[in-house]
């Protein structure tokens, strides 16, 4: 019988399909332990081809990091038809959603903040910056004035968010469904809290 010939690749997508083994294997190992040997068999090249498209082993992580920090910030896009807070309450328990499913990947995305490699870090500071946008922008919509102390504190607490979320014990499934809405509202009140110590009083609340 013939051997089965390979499809044949271009650059673009045989970088892409590398880059998408580097997220899919971030389901369960964190991004240093990625094992370039194994990623390059998988795609049928040979290490040295991986090196080519990507420079080095830091530059293939900052492009696996990118598409996923990419795809989070894609997943928990807020609703912009929503009220404010009830767009807050959405893209949080669509977070809450994304660190069940995706566990292993965002531990990876936020320690990419502690890299050693300063461009891995500026792809998920840009995700932060990000968030925190999002953030703001439901709080200005609720009248909040803007403030760089305002700022301070809700990139603050989109730090304290990420590591509330790779410390909490969410779990996929039917079984998690309780603890993670409890979860997502707990994200929500401490929001609040952060702003209405930055606001005069009785600026947000659930009545606004």
């Amino acid at each position: 019988m013939p051997a089965e010939r390979r499809t044949r690749m271009t650059p673009d997508e045989r970088r892409a399909q590398l880059v998408a083994l580097g997220v899919a294997a971030l389901a369960d190992r964190p991004l240093d332990q990625l094992n370039v040997e194994d990623l390059s068999a998988q795609a049928g090249v040979s290490r040295g081809l991986l090196f080519y498209y990507f420079d080095s082993k830091q530059g293939f992580h900052r492009e696996v990091v990118r598409a996923a920090r990419d795809g989070m910030l894609h997943a928990t896009e807020p609703q912009l038809d929503l009220p404010p807070l009830e767009r807050l309450h959405t893209t949080l328990t669509k977070i809450v959603d994304f660190v069940r499913e995706h566990r292993s990947t965002f531990v990876s995305l936020v320690h990419g903040v502690a890299s050693g490699d300063r461009e891995v870090r500026a792809v998920v500071e840009e995700a932060e910056q990000i968030q925190t946008q999002r953030v703001i922008a439901v709080f200005d919509e609720l009248g909040v004035p803007q403030s760089p102390l305002l700022t301070v504190a809700l990139r603050a607490w989109v730090a304290f968010a990420e590591q509330a979320l790779v410390d909490a014990e969410l779990v996929p499934g039917p079984d998690g469904d309780e603890a993670a809405a409890d979860f997502a509202a707990f994200l929500q009140r401490s929001a609040l809290a952060v702003v209405e110590s930055v606001a005069e009083p009785g600026t947000v609340g659930p009545d606004r």
